[in-house]
């Protein structure tokens, strides 16, 4: 028996040495050991005491962060904080601009497919900082056009510049900065600036502006837009650092220096050119996109998504139009009624957040105990059934406010509808993270565009089929449609993503 035990004893140590942390959690992506106490039976005692573990030593910290404090992942929670406070106003910027005009979305999804591309080249903070400088030039230039024409150009490059820190540039930045199992509270705040970009920003502008424009120049709505993305190009310069780290180089390679001519070199984006040579070479940057579109556990919960997240996005598109129409097609609210009832949304919104963050913390924990310390990614699914029943009755609440003209029915299916919206979106982005965490920017990039193309068009024939048919068939189809998609992908994935995982996983 002592010989048995020193030859166990003595294999640990050479699984250990052999074990690479880094590879383990982009090969085990979706399925992750994360109590102490099981990684002893996986990986053996030896290999599981090198693991290191979160300040309360109930919890493994994936990534490993590195044994450098360049590691963003070591940094102190107040730098923490401060990056995704700064990301999170950043995301809020594009749709705000847009939410000024409600006008020239689209480009921003497919603009988000180039930024990834130079965020895996050339690092997150020079493509973050330009991208705001740009996008601020333009809407600058929008503000002061002479006539239609160069305020829609003008637009259109704000749209196309400025989108690069909602859904990819912050991803990114809170996979990088928090350990796994604080990724979903962390994107549950983030998620909560970029549903604030989809779905409250374009309605603190309206809500805000719309008292304004009522009573001055449209021109000192986009006036105070760009000062409000100055301040944030200001706190980008100012206070937010690279968080790009790759843990396949050595340390010495990503060391930080002191002074101010590094600091500027780093946000122009000379140390992230010189950093390039070590970094994804074009040939898979450029095909990144697509090598994970097809993945069967993206594209069935990206189609999901695409219509949940684009039905919403066309009511609040749509709701301004029923909301200043006269009876008996609208509710005939003054221009003051109309901005007002934009709270709803943004108290929705909150609420979403609260409740989103804890039942993500309430069901991840849950299933980790019931899988005796493993985390299965597919667990971060159940809260969409959390979401659906929400999101059916309030289209078809919205759907009866509109039909009938009740303004209660109106105030409350809207505010429902955008709570199911927050939480089932988190649950997406969650998952997919955790299916592909080396591929934070193409998840977002691609889910963008999926909700760009599902929601945009929405606006173009909601009205005239509301206003044919009435309310409760609209919204009452575009709930069904949802709750279809919902019952077609997440028990299949669900069920059959661990397999997907493992079959179709990517390394590259």
């Amino acid at each position: 028996m002592p010989q048995l035990e020193e030859h166990s004893d003595k294999s640990d140590v050479e699984v250990a040495e052999k074990f690479d942390p880094a590879s383990y959690y982009e090969q085990a992506a979706g399925r992750l050991v994360i109590d102490p106490q099981q990684a002893k039976v996986q990986f053996g005692e030896a290999l599981a005491s090198t693991l290191k573990l979160s300040p309360d030593g109930s919890t493994i910290l994936w990534p490993q962060p590195a044994d450098d404090p360049n590691d963003p992942q070591n940094w102190s929670d107040r730098r923490k904080a401060l990056h995704l406070l700064v990301i999170t106003l950043a995301a809020s910027i594009p749709d705000f601009d847009s939410g000024i005009g409600w006008l020239v979305l689209p480009p921003q999804g497919w603009g988000g497919i180039f930024w990834v591309m130079l965020m895996r080249r050339y690092g997150r903070l020079p493509v973050l900082f330009w991208t705001q400088v740009f996008a601020l030039a333009f809407l600058v230039g929008a503000t002061f056009s002479p006539d239609l024409a160069t305020f829609t150009a003008m637009r259109c490059l704000t749209a196309f510049f400025g989108c690069a820190p909602d859904l990819r540039q912050g991803l990114y930045i809170v996979t990088d900065i928090f350990p796994f199992h604080l990724q979903a509270r962390k994107l549950n705040i983030w998620t909560f600036g970029f549903i604030m970009h989809v779905h409250v920003s374009p309605f603190l502008s309206p809500f805000a502006f719309g008292f304004l424009v009522a009573r001055v120049s449209w021109r000192w709505a986009y006036g105070i837009g760009s000062l409000y993305s100055a301040v944030v190009v200001l706190l980008i310069g100012l206070f937010m650092e690279e968080t790009m780290y790759d843990r396949h180089l050595d340390s010495d390679l990503q060391q930080i220096l002191p002074g101010i001519q590094y600091r500027l070199e780093t946000l122009i984006g000379i140390t992230g050119y010189k950093m390039a040579k070590y970094r994804s070479r074009w040939s898979e940057i450029v095909w990144a996109c697509l090598n994970v579109v097809w993945r069967p556990q993206f594209i069935l919960v990206a189609f999901f998504e695409a219509f949940v997240f684009g039905f919403s996005v066309g009511i609040n598109v749509t709701n301004v139009v029923f909301m200043g129409s006269p009876p008996p097609v609208g509710f005939e609210f003054s221009q003051f009624g109309v901005a007002g009832a934009y709270a709803t949304p943004i108290l929705a919104v909150i609420l979403g957040e609260l409740g989103g963050r804890f039942l993500n913390d309430r069901i991840m924990k849950f299933t980790v105990r019931k899988n005796k310390g493993i985390f299965e990614a597919e667990s971060r699914l159940w809260a969409c059934y959390a979401a659906m029943p929400l999101f059916i009755c309030g289209f078809l609440t919205l759907g009866a406010g509109i039909q009938h003209l009740n303004k209660a029915a109106l105030i409350l299916g809207w505010g429902i509808a955008e709570v199911a919206v927050m939480v089932n979106t988190v649950a997406v982005y969650a998952y997919c993270n955790d299916c592909f965490p080396r591929r934070q920017g193409e998840i977002s990039a691609l889910l963008n565009l999926a909700r760009v193309l599902g929601g945009f068009s929405v606006a173009y024939f909601q009205v005239p089929w509301a206003t044919k048919s009435g309310g409760i068939q609209t919204y009452g189809v575009e709930a069904a449609v949802g709750i279809g998609l919902f019952l077609l992908a997440v028990p299949t994935v669900q069920l059959k993503g661990r397999y997907f995982r493992v079959r179709h996983n990517i390394m590259i």
